[in-house]
């Protein structure tokens, strides 16, 4: 179970009936055909005080998942709702929606990418859900689809189900199931609403716009991308459905008059050199120069800073540098850069100049380290490369946030290990953003 998309009036529920989750013939060892659901959501997590109630359907062919829209609800505030089918329960989830256009409390979320089941133990999001943020923010790699080899001193922490990569509806289900399998990650969507965005590891690694990637032709691959994307629609709490092989990702989530969450899709749009596509770009400037919000906060997967990697890793925003100009030119005062992908935690400021680091501030970046997943550049490489950065670090885990009108502070929480259970949670660094510009706070 799980909830998302949150608003001042409502939230999305969401569960999947799945007794067998990995049922090699009937997708969750479901039967095929409907099953009616019974949900309530209550002010109080023993669920005395039902604010509403219903009924839905779970369907076999969206792999008996449900989508509950909820509506009629107050600003603000925490709710906790359950799920019940033929006599079985739920456990209890939190959830809580977004406050109200005219506030200025503070906003508490949490970031978090990066989760790769075979590489490591999803610790971070156990101490993640134990933190209960307003929301959570999930940048990418919520699942990841490729095949898994490695073997002897080097082979990976925990088993799949398949070492196959994935290409077919039914193996993108069954790799879902597998994550959800993880205690962890249950505890996380059942702490918080969750605002994801997707990468490339969710449909095939190195995908981008209509390229494959992988030597396939255009219209294998859009197979595919419509089987990933609706395996995804089905194992998270989306408001919008995918339409074949397109899912509109980008999208705005106001948080009253503290931040605007503006989610980006930095991957299905890809073409040429314009990373956003001319759609999405126009959106984001609209509401970059529009907005009124005091912190505007793009949430995306791919690193922004200059890497200088492009020959080797041409994944972030390196690779389109005319795109990410357009984006600093209407940068408004209060920008913050949401970036996960790379594995590693970064934390540095974004100049009118980006080669410049005594240039004009622009905004602030905080890259997430990853939840489990190995890095892939390491951090020294691009500290010696951005003189704009402040922070590198390799430690797994997530970032918290806190925003208000005042200020905006950031604390990378990273574990010790993710190798075996347990692990106990630290913070590595803890920043503000203080006139524009990246400030150092001792470490708690």
């Amino acid at each position: 179970m799980a909830s998302g998309e949150p608003l001042p009036d409502g939230i999305i529920l969401w569960t999947r009936l799945a007794p067998d989750p990995l049922d090699p013939v009937r997708p969750g060892g479901m039967p095929g055909r409907a099953a009616a659901v019974r949900w309530e959501i209550a002010e109080d997590e023993k669920l005395t005080r039902v604010v509403q109630s219903g009924e839905a359907s779970a369907w076999p062919d969206r792999a008996h998942s449900v989508h509950v829209r909820v509506a009629g609800l107050r600003p603000g505030r925490e709710y906790f709702y359950r799920f019940s089918v033929d006599g079985h329960e739920s456990p209890v989830g939190r959830t809580r929606t977004a406050p109200d256009p005219g506030s200025t409390a503070p906003v508490r979320f949490a970031v978090a990418s990066g989760q790769r089941y075979e590489e490591g133990r999803f610790t971070a999001l156990r101490h993640l859900a134990a933190e209960r943020p307003d929301v959570v923010v999930h940048l990418g790699g919520y699942m990841y689809a490729g095949a898994t080899e490695r073997s002897g001193p080097d082979a990976y922490v925990r088993p799949l189900e398949s070492e196959a990569e994935c290409t077919t509806l039914a193996a993108y289900r069954n790799r879902y199931a597998t994550y959800r399998t993880d205690p962890d990650l249950r505890a996380a969507h059942a702490a918080a609403p969750w605002l994801p965005v997707l990468d490339d590891h969710e449909v095939r690694e190195g995908c981008a716009g209509a390229r494959p990637g992988d030597g396939s032709s255009p219209a294998a691959f859009l197979k595919r991308r419509a089987a990933a994307f609706k395996a995804y629609f089905e194992h998270m709490p989306l408001r919008v459905r995918p339409t074949g092989a397109s899912l509109r990702v980008h999208r705005w989530r106001p948080y009253c008059r503290v931040a605007d969450l503006l989610l980006l899709d930095t991957r299905q749009h890809r073409d040429g050199d314009d990373m956003l596509g001319a759609e999405q770009e126009e959106w984001l400037r609209t509401r970059l120069t529009s907005g009124t919000a005091r912190w505007r906060v793009l949430v995306q997967p791919a690193f922004f800073s200059p890497r200088g990697l492009t020959d080797g890793d041409p994944t972030g925003w390196d690779a389109f540098p005319r795109s990410r100009a357009r984006v600093l030119a209407d940068a408004p005062e209060g920008l913050v850069v949401l970036s996960g992908d790379a594995g590693d935690g970064w934390a540095g400021d974004l100049r009118a100049d980006l080669a410049d680091p005594e240039s004009r501030a622009v905004g602030v970046e905080f890259s997430t380290a990853s939840v489990s997943a190995a890095p892939r550049v390491g951090p020294q490489a691009v500290l010696d490369r951005d003189p704009c950065l402040r922070l590198a670090t390799d430690r797994r885990g997530y970032l918290t946030c806190t925003a208000d009108m005042d200020g905006f502070r950031a604390e990378f929480r990273a574990v010790d290990h993710v190798d075996r259970p347990d692990a106990p949670v630290s913070t590595v660094a803890r920043y503000e953003i203080a006139d524009g510009r990246l400030r150092r706070l001792e470490a708690e």
